[in-house]
């Protein structure tokens, strides 16, 4: 029993002291990182790193019962093997009862500014799908943009290369992946569409869960930092959907997808704001509809603005911002064929609250949302939100 104790001991404490002092909430979006480019940061004392991020919710829709969740609870791992090479790990518990592997990859320091990867990876499409641990943006929910459009949390199986041209400002990272699943065998003859009007191609994200590959897909991102405080992101996705054997033959089972992502971060002083815009051109959706029944838009697009600022003096520990958003999306932006185009997919957001960062990597939500959709006489509920998260 004592050697355990002893064990944990050590491995605990190794835990704490590896630990870089990294501000989770830095506002210089040069500096800014995520949970895997923090494993990735060799500043470690041990070759094992251990972090976590989570988050525990309340949201209350106006007239409704309220719901209280553990949304999320992310464990982090990382191994150095050498100098040059480390494995990267998140496991995710979502509403305490499922149980998935965000990021799983091997990181390959070939050059200098040039790293090779392959494993399970996020997409890197927009802010949030990279930067979602929950003391880096506002809100206690994720931008809508970033739920149906993007759609977070995406990740999927590759390899690819990444890093940056430090004289002239500007990272890069390019990936082959599996695509998003389209369609399957309904086990009556027929086929079954997985993705849909409501929210475009979130269901088909795959996971690395027996994920089904026929042709891989291309996602390319460029960071540029070279003005003080702002940060510019331009990311594409070009490829086709994929289709089990037993029905890609049928016309319609796949389609194309072009996607374009353009962001912003910027920060002076005790303001901060940000911005996204996301476009996604979707080909053969007359043929897809057709053969699944499903409604699918052959366009999506989305895009928010954001400002916040800090309502303490720069030199306190504390942070406590006050932000609005203003974000508009549709997952039905076009449509092909004889699917109208559904206004209730076109929706609008508005989302002003306060965010209280605690401590670095300590945070307290607050916020109340605005929804409303172009469709006459709908009635989109509003809500309250709160919420505590965590990383370290």
């Amino acid at each position: 029993m004592r050697h355990y104790i002893l064990l944990f001991t050590v491995l605990f404490s190794s835990s704490i002291f590896a630990q870089t002092q990294t501000d989770s909430i830095t506002l210089n979006p040069q500096k800014q990182i995520n949970a895997a480019q923090r494993l990735l940061s060799g500043n470690y004392a041990s070759a094992v790193t251990v972090g976590a991020y989570g988050e525990m919710l309340y949201n209350q829709p106006e007239g409704g019962n309220g719901e209280i969740d553990v949304q999320r609870l992310v464990l982090l791992f990382g191994y150095r093997f050498d100098d040059r090479t480390q494995f990267v790990t998140e496991v995710e518990f979502e509403h305490v009862e499922e149980v998935f592997v965000e990021q799983a990859f091997v990181n390959y320091n070939a050059a200098p500014n040039f790293n090779i990867r392959g494993g399970l990876m996020l997409v890197p499409m927009g802010i949030v799908n990279e930067f979602h641990e929950p003391t880096t943006f506002n809100g206690t929910e994720r931008p809508a943009i970033d739920n149906v459009i993007v759609p977070t949390t995406w990740r999927e199986l590759g390899v690819g290369v990444t890093g940056r041209f430090n004289s002239i400002s500007l990272g890069y990272q390019a990936y082959l992946f599996n695509g998003f699943k389209s369609s399957e065998a309904d086990g009556e003859g027929g086929v079954s569409g997985i993705l849909k009007g409501s929210n475009g191609l979130r269901s088909g994200r795959q996971k690395g869960i027996k994920s089904t590959i026929d042709s891989p897909n291309l996602a390319t991102k460029l960071d540029y930092y070279g003005i003080p405080g702002l940060r510019l992101g331009l990311s594409t996705y070009f490829g086709r959907t994929q289709a089990d054997d037993d029905v890609e033959q049928f016309n319609g089972s796949d389609i194309g997808i072009a996607m374009l992502g353009l962001d912003a971060r910027y920060a002076y002083q005790r303001f901060t704001a940000r911005g996204q815009f996301i476009h996604a051109s979707l080909s053969d959706t007359e043929a897809y509809n057709a053969l699944t029944g499903r409604d699918l838009g052959s366009a999506l697009q989305g895009w928010y603005v954001e400002g916040a600022y800090n309502l303490l003096p720069t030199g306190k520990r504390q942070k406590l911002f006050a932000f609005a958003r203003y974000e508009k999306y549709d997952t039905h932006a076009s449509t092909d064929g004889s699917i109208a185009d559904n206004e209730a997919y076109d929706k609008t957001d508005i989302t002003t609250g306060l965010t209280y960062h605690i401590a670095p990597g300590v945070v307290v939500k607050g916020d109340y949302q605005f929804r409303s959709n172009a469709l006459d006489g709908d009635d989109v509920t509003d809500r309250l939100n709160f919420g505590i998260g965590v990383w370290f």
